[in-house]
C-alpha cells in the first residue's frame, strides 16, 4: 500500500512480461494484450466498461492495472486514487 492511501493496493502484479508473448511487452496477466495498446483504446475515449465488452477474458482490474503502469512509466513516483487522503 501507498502511504497516504487507505485501503488501496497496487494491482500490478496483473502486468507481466514474457518474452514469448508480443515480443517481450508488458501485458495483462499473460494475455495477448499489450499495455500499450490498452492504455491506447482509455485514451482514445473507450471506457472501461467498452474495453471490456469488446474483450470479454478482460477484468476491470486489468485495465486499473494498465492506467497504473502507464503512470508510474509516465514518471510518477507513486499513485493516489480519487478519494485518498
Amino acid at each position: 500500500m501507498c502511504r497516504g492511501t487507505v485501503g488501496w493496493m497496487s494491482r500490478l502484479d496483473r502486468i507481466t512480461t514474457d518474452p514469448a508473448i508480443c515480443h517481450g511487452q508488458p501485458t495483462v496477466r499473460g494475455l495477448r494484450y499489450p499495455v500499450a495498446k490498452l492504455l491506447e483504446l482509455l485514451a482514445s475515449g473507450m471506457s472501461i466498461e467498452g474495453v471490456i465488452e469488446d474483450h470479454p477474458d478482460l477484468e476491470r482490474d486489468d485495465l486499473l492495472a494498465a492506467l497504473e503502469f502507464g503512470s508510474l512509466a509516465s514518471g510518477q513516483s507513486r499513485v493516489v486514487p480519487f478519494g485518498a487522503a
